[in-house]
């Protein structure tokens, strides 16, 4: 069960982050206000669940936290410049 919630948060973090909104507390928690999940929804869906995770889970941000919260960072980068590289190739 929880491979299969790895999965779904790993393929649909925008849908994740919509549902965790608007039917739980848990960005509430995570951080105080609306800006940084609406910016996190737009352009970092996968680091906003991580960092959301760790808070949660009152997970310290260093050591192997950090390099997992870079590491979801990395990912939703490489997502964002993905579609340019590909049109500058062709």
């Amino acid at each position: 069960m929880g491979c299969c919630l790895l999965v779904l948060f790993l393929a649909f973090p925008r849908v994740v982050l919509a549902v965790l909104f608007f039917f739980s507390t848990y960005l509430e928690r995570a951080y105080h206000g609306l800006l940084i999940p609406l910016l996190g929804f737009l352009f970092l869906p996968l680091t906003t669940l991580t960092y959301a995770w760790m808070t949660n889970a009152h997970m310290r941000i260093e050591g192997v936290n950090l390099l997992i919260l870079v590491a979801a960072a990395v990912i939703d980068a490489g997502g964002l410049g993905g579609g340019a590289y590909q049109k500058r190739r062709q």
